[in-house]
């Protein structure tokens, strides 16, 4: 939405014209209003989310950030929670008994109905970041006996409260998943068909489990292209389903908690600005203590070569340079490395490949670099002479080698031991590969300057 529209419904607000407001606000999209109340303050977003019609004010509501979410839950009344909790979904509903305070949890439960507080209960006793805990129970489910027609004035009795009803779900007497079908199937086949014989089922059937990660849900999602996925428990039968938009939820989170652990970061789910400072300082000084640690084997290797580092000149000059262009090279490799491995794109299996693949790469890219590095330093007059630009290209040379070989096996010795391999990227990668191409690096100097 164009922030002029946001302007003209501040003034409305500012002016208390709530009629005209309501008007205006009826006729946006609900993620855009959504938007619209986070604008505004605590009081206010609250009057002005009561004067929503009845028939979005819980869509609204999904879209509000968690912390506007439970100042609403604290000052609306109990038959206004009772309602808003029959309107949203049941999977909104979990993700809003997750974020909000525990005072406001025994709120929305009290004035649950006994039904869907049951079933509240049930998602959250599934595992962290398990389908079971993202999937909602909003589906259209089909006996297989049902004909076409039966089906169809099915959907049009329930289909007003689902989720989504363009892929419908097939089961037997126990509840047991045996096919699915599309919507189109059904209004281009004959009302008389019966859904078992048209449904898609058997090797076309596609499911996932309650305790699968988040993470393979979103992988088969998008493997398959589909708008939903069923989920099932150990015995078979239909529980819910994970929509696309809760996968696009799982795909940015997941990236976001990669790109925190890469940065040696402990994932955060707040967003920056509201994040207490002290939090930020525990997510961070974790890491900060075990890479500065770690930097001490860097600088006893430098500390072991001091008196050559003293007596030739241009060596000391170099040492950032051929550090810091290991770390580039190792942490685009590493990069490349984890996102094949989440893509699916290379297994533990294929390791050799991926070896191999990176040292032609490295030894191209380290001839070149090398060759740059020994035209700069004569083109610059460096102090230290013929031999010293030899020798620093030719450190640089290996150090790329080392860093991209590194780079691209760690992630999968992390898969192997069932780390995140995120985890050890960035920093990880960047103090290996200075400590090593240090050692390289003074090897060479020793070996052809002394």
């Amino acid at each position: 939405m164009e922030e002029m529209n946001f302007e003209s419904l501040m003034s409305l607000v500012e002016k208390g014209d709530f009629t005209l407001l309501r008007n205006e606000l009826s006729e946006m999209n609900e993620v855009d209003i959504a938007e619209f109340l986070g604008e505004l303050d605590r009081d206010v977003m609250i009057r002005v989310y009561r004067i929503l019609p009845k028939d979005i004010s819980a869509e609204v509501f999904s879209y509000l950030e968690s912390e506007d979410q439970g100042d609403i839950i604290a000052l609306i009344s109990d038959t206004e929670i009772n309602k808003l909790v029959d309107d949203l979904f049941l999977d909104d509903v979990v993700d809003l008994v997750e974020e909000v305070p525990a005072n406001l949890v025994t709120r929305i439960l009290r004035n649950a109905s006994p039904e869907t507080r049951k079933l509240i209960n049930t998602y959250l006793n599934y595992p962290e970041d398990s389908a079971g805990s993202i999937m909602t129970n909003e589906m259209v489910e089909l006996h297989d006996r049902l004909t076409v027609q039966e089906a169809i004035d099915h959907i049009r009795r329930t289909g007003i409260d689902k989720e989504t009803i363009y892929t419908c779900y097939c089961i037997d007497n126990s509840r047991h998943l045996k096919g699915t079908i599309d919507l189109s199937d059904l209004v281009f086949n004959d009302k008389d068909a019966l859904l078992r014989e048209i449904m898609d089922d058997d090797k076309q059937l596609i499911y996932v489990n309650t305790q699968d990660d988040q993470e393979h849900v979103a992988e088969v999602v998008k493997h398959y292209d589909l708008l939903a996925v069923p989920v099932v428990d150990n015995e078979n039968r239909l529980v819910g389903i994970v929509t696309i938009d809760d996968i696009l939820d799982i795909i940015e989170e997941e990236t976001e908690e990669d790109f925190e652990k890469m940065a040696a970061l402990l994932p955060s789910e707040d967003e920056y600005l509201k994040t207490p400072v002290l939090v930020l300082v525990k997510n961070r000084i974790g890491w900060l203590l075990v890479l500065m640690i770690s930097a001490t084997l860097t600088g006893s290797i430098i500390q072991n070569f001091e008196d050559m580092l003293a007596v030739i000149t241009g060596l000391t000059a170099a040492i950032p340079i051929i550090t810091g262009t290991g770390g580039n090279a190792g942490n685009q490799s590493s990069t490349l490395a984890i996102r094949a491995l989440a893509l699916g794109e290379i297994e533990l299996k294929d390791w050799l490949k991926v070896l191999f693949k990176e040292i032609r790469v490295a030894l191209i890219c380290g001839a070149i670099l090398g060759a740059a590095n020994f035209a700069r330093m004569l083109i610059l007059h460096n102090p230290g002479g013929m031999e010293v630009y030899i020798t620093v290209s030719a450190a640089m040379f290996i150090a790329v080698i080392i860093a991209k070989m590194i780079g691209c096996m760690l992630p999968l010795l992390a898969k192997l031991l069932k780390i995140d391999p995120a985890v050890i990227a960035g920093p990880v990668i960047s103090t290996l590969v200075d400590s090593l191409s240090l050692l390289a690096y003074f090897g060479l100097a020793k070996a052809f300057l002394i």
